[in-house]
């Protein structure tokens, strides 16, 4: 199985208060393409933190990581390819919505910047591809419900293509039926366009419905990895 995602001596460390502290030393791990791959572990033990290596959104590390046919250098922003081929959802849906910008305008936007022609018509079929209403594109992400608005995130990162799309915790803040709404919509999202998936939760049942392997992970180490027939067992 050739990987998407390859890294091999990860360090990070930040300050808590006047002394550093590190939380990843020498951390190693492999995704395959194609795959489903969970992060599993408590509150605190680094599992965001990597998620938001792995997306670009925390540049200060060092070590080796190799993103598709990309090397990543600690520090440098994501630019061209990688900008659309790496997509995010986070744990927070309102929190990642302008809550002055409807619908339409937090799809469109981005599209419009990367110059993709007809955006608006693009909009509306990642808005229905996620099983919402198009008439739900005039709202604002207040007048939504908190699924709907975790499927408009669901949508915007769609919009470009991603052949990555990560996600933090992205049904802890639903109820059961709304969690279970969005864990099939992501497995039917990731046959349809053919994605890897790296899935970041503290709930084991999470990981189990959707995951191939899970990383268990402990205070910034990976203890151990669990492949698919495991999972149901942990």
């Amino acid at each position: 199985m050739s990987a998407d995602i390859a890294i091999e001596e990860l360090h990070f460390s930040f300050n808590a208060g006047e002394r550093p502290v590190t939380l990843f030393d020498k951390l190693k791990l492999t995704v395959g393409r194609g795959e489903t791959f969970g992060i599993l572990g408590p509150s605190g033990c680094g599992k965001s933190t990597l998620l938001r290596i792995i997306a670009g959104v925390q540049r200060h590390w060092s070590g080796r990581i190799r993103l598709f046919e990309h090397a990543i250098v600690p520090g440098a922003r994501f630019k061209g390819a990688l900008r659309r081929e790496i997509q995010m959802v986070f744990q927070d849906p309102y929190a990642s919505l302008h809550p002055l910008h409807t619908v339409e305008r937090a799809l469109t936007e981005p599209l419009v910047v990367h110059g993709v022609a007809d955006a608006g018509t693009v909009a509306l079929e990642r808005l229905q591809e996620v099983g919402l209403s198009a008439h739900l594109a005039r709202r604002y992400p207040r007048e939504l419900s908190g699924g709907q608005r975790q499927r408009v995130a669901i949508a915007r990162a769609l919009l470009l293509g991603p052949r990555l799309l990560l996600l933090d915790e992205p049904t802890s803040a639903l109820d059961l039926s709304a969690q279970a709404e969005i864990l099939n919509l992501l497995n039917r999202l990731k046959r349809s366009h053919d994605m890897t998936l790296i899935l970041v939760s503290h709930d084991r049942g999470v990981i189990a419905h959707l995951c191939d392997r899970a990383a268990v992970m402990q205070g910034g180490r990976i203890e151990k990895i669990l492949h698919r027939s495991e999972l149901s067992q942990v």
